[in-house]
């Protein structure tokens, strides 16, 4: 098995020690953070532990099949066992695979997600909308809650930007594979020639972390209030509760203006921000892997085409895993699971333990 199995789970053992020994007992945001590392460690060192019992029955089975000694009836039932123990081992290295995946240990957290409209004008601006919405409706489906957190809107039906919030048991986990370009193919209602337009907008998808997550230095962070536009009661353009920070470093900008208070606001945009500088992290680590990454589905970046969607056709492609999809005014009412489902399966059928 891979040292990072083994690394896990000297650590999960190490761990356990330490709480065991009430050593941290009186410091207690370092025993906050040593039960959350345990608690997210643990289901995969517990599946490999099956893994590593697996290989020992095998072991012994293989064994006992080629000694000479053991009569052909019992051989036969040894080497049925054998079957299904590979079978089993299988099964639980598809799961080890998945759950050492770099943005696993994010998949049950909420997220941010950002989509802005990109080449095509007042079109990319309406497909920008149209994929607000198709989330939206997505999570709706499922019974989450959503927030939109800004909105810089082009005119009636068009959005430049739109950030928000998508929270559900596993909601990184579903969305984490629709980062990047997304295309749309079709004749816009302005269209007298009956012309084809090609449009796009990007999609950037990012877990809501905690700052036990991920840290940043206050020191390092900008300021600034204004006032907040559109829907929100009497304080609207009244009193400056909308937020702007600026992450000074890698000058990253972020707002909010969604809450009433200028420090919910303040809050929810440090969550926009620490998402946006751990996305960064993780794109600069991918790049280091370089054509490994190539080789995988992988989190697509904002100057990736994945997807495109072709009305004319009635069809949706998946550029990555090379697969379209039909009913396409079902898709646009939140009905991706099936888009969602294929790119995960065809993801971690192209891992191995050793790419890991």
């Amino acid at each position: 098995m891979v040292e990072k199995l083994d690394s896990l789970l000297s650590r999960y053992e190490e761990i356990n020690n330490i709480l065991a020994s009430q050593e941290v007992t009186s410091d207690t945001q370092k025993l906050a953070a040593l039960s959350k590392e345990l608690s997210e460690i643990t289901p995969t060192v517990t599946k490999y532990k099956e893994y590593l019992e697996l290989n020992s029955q095998l072991s012994e089975l293989q064994q006992l099949v080629t000694a000479p000694e053991v009569d052909s009836e019992f051989r036969s039932l040894a080497e049925t066992e054998i079957e299904d123990l590979t079978s089993k081992k299988s099964l639980v290295e598809k799961e080890l695979i998945s759950s050492l995946s770099p943005t696993n240990k994010f998949a049950n957290k909420n997220v941010i997600m950002e989509i802005r409209a990109a080449a095509g004008g007042d079109e990319s601006g309406l497909f920008a909308s149209e994929l607000y919405r198709m989330y939206l409706r997505f999570a709706q489906n499922k019974g989450w809650s959503t927030q939109q957190l800004s909105l810089n809107e082009g005119g009636i039906g068009n959005i430049k930007e739109v950030v928000f919030s998508i929270k559900g048991p596993g909601a990184y986990g579903f969305f984490k594979y629709e980062s990047g370009v997304h295309r749309v193919q079709r004749v816009p209602l302005t269209e007298s020639s009956g012309r084809i337009h090609t449009s796009t907008a990007t999609v950037a998808v990012l877990p809501e972390l905690e700052e036990l997550d991920f840290k940043i230095d206050p020191k390092d962070v900008k300021m600034d209030t204004y006032r907040s536009g559109g829907a929100g009661g009497q304080n609207v353009n009244k009193v400056e509760t909308a937020v702007r920070l600026t992450h000074v470093p890698s000058g990253t900008v972020v707002a909010c203006q969604s809450e009433r208070s200028q420090l919910q606001n303040r809050e929810r945009a440090f969550d926009i921000l620490r998402a946006k500088l751990f996305e960064a992290e993780q794109e600069k680590r991918a790049q280091e892997v370089g054509a490994n990454r190539k080789e995988q589905v992988g989190l697509g970046d904002r100057s990736e085409k994945i997807r495109t969607y072709n009305f004319p056709q009635d069809r949706v492609t998946d550029h990555r895993i090379n697969k379209s999809f039909y009913n396409l005014s079902s898709i646009m009412e939140g009905n991706i699971d099936g888009i969602l489902s294929s790119l995960s399966e065809t993801d971690l059928a192209r891992k191995t333990l050793g790419d890991i």
